[in-house]
């Protein structure tokens, strides 16, 4: 009943198989009955004892089947749900072959059409699990369905046959893990870089905006005006609450990028990262460091500079002021020098050339306020 023993491989050479009523002249002389019991002890050490199962899959740290036991178990788990079959041992629960079929689909639903299988139909439902089993999942047709469309197959065949399926989609789980592990490994690595080319896209940017900015800073070709200088000011203001404090987050923000790219790689025991020379953290700190000092010079400068329109302002009001003081007293004098009336006597004409005189010293008097007025501008 049970084809092809000699697939069979026993892997773990190291590991004792206990032989009772067997000697070496048993397998010479051909004893069809104690190979068979040679052969079932073998798979029974490597392909079936070795299942263990838990018997509640919530809790790790439960009672646990194995063998027989838990081989029975993990096929009750996968089946249940599905109609028509009812897997209570080893014989004939799987006589309509919608047990093996169930198993099949539990893993790789795209194989099999269960709801298209007929319970009646034990023979092609078996032939179907079996043929599928062998081409798509590479598990040996190990049983004949003939011999297993019966009231009580051989249960020993059955275990072996079942614990293949077992093993097979096992070994699948754990591929489909590592393969998981694998690509959650490269997507990690592939973040990685993505966070890389970030962190040089943001850094590059910031870079070229301080240097920017500390060209403007240094500018000293100020508007030769109060209002100007005022206006300068303003702008001064603006950049240092407004213009400068999102980029004093982004900075921040870089540094932030830069030590969480360096703990991702180390997670992953990778290297660290190390940026472009130019790119560097401490790059950007002096980059940063050298800004504040641009803005500092721009404060002083502005500040002098207010000063000094302010001071300029000042004098060109006193300016103003006396030169409408100095316009009324020069129609006033022009009237007294228009006058053509010296006087009739020597006493009027005498009066008038002493007017004539206090206006000459009153000029000249001027002249020396207006000069030193001019030396201080």
């Amino acid at each position: 009943m049970l084809r092809g023993w000699m697939w069979m491989k026993v892997e773990c050479v190291d590991q004792k198989v206990r032989l009772e009523s067997i000697g070496a002249e048993d397998i010479v002389d051909g004893n069809p009955r104690l190979i068979l019991g040679l052969i079932w002890t073998i798979i029974l050490r490597f392909q079936i004892q070795e299942i263990e199962i838990d018997v509640d899959e919530e809790n790790e740290s439960s009672e646990k089947k194995s063998a027989k036991d838990a081989l029975l178990l993990w096929c009750q788990r996968k089946t249940n749900g599905y109609p028509g079959v009812n897997i209570q041992d080893f014989t004939g629960s799987w006589r309509s072959g919608l047990g093996f079929n169930a198993l099949i689909h539990a893993h790789r639903p795209d194989l099999i059409d269960f709801e298209a299988l007929q319970p009646t139909r034990h023979i092609d439902n078996l032939n179907n699990a079996f043929d599928i089993a062998n081409n798509e999942l590479g598990i040996p047709r190990l049983l004949d369905a003939e011999d297993v469309d019966q009231t009580r197959p051989d249960e020993k065949s059955v275990i072996t046959y079942v614990a293949s399926y077992y093993h097979t989609f096992a070994r699948m789980k754990n591929e489909m893990k590592s393969g998981r592990r694998i690509a959650n490994i490269v997507g990690q690595m592939m973040d990685a870089d993505k966070m890389k080319i970030h962190y040089e896209r943001l850094t590059s940017n910031l870079l070229e905006w301080i240097r920017l900015k500390v060209v403007e800073l240094e500018d000293r070709d100020f508007p030769n005006s109060l209002e100007g200088i005022q206006k300068d000011l303003t702008r001064f203001k603006d950049y240092r609450t407004i213009e400068k404090p999102p980029k004093y987050k982004e900075r921040s923000e870089i540094e932030a990028l830069y030590f969480h790219i360096n703990t991702h790689l180390k997670s992953l025991n990778q290297p660290a990262f190390s940026p472009q020379d130019g790119q560097l953290i401490h790059d950007l700190e002096r980059s940063w460091e050298g800004l504040e000092r641009a803005e500092y010079r721009r404060e002083v400068a502005l500040r002098q500079e207010l000063l000094r329109q302010q001071r300029l302002e000042h004098l060109n009001y006193k300016f103003e002021k006396k030169s409408v003081l100095r316009e009324g007293y020069l129609k006033e004098m022009i009237q007294v020098l228009s006058d053509p009336r010296y006087g009739s006597n020597l006493t009027q004409v005498d009066a008038t050339v002493k007017k004539h005189e206090a206006i000459s010293a009153d000029i000249m008097a001027r002249e020396v306020v207006r000069s030193t007025f001019h030396t201080t501008l």
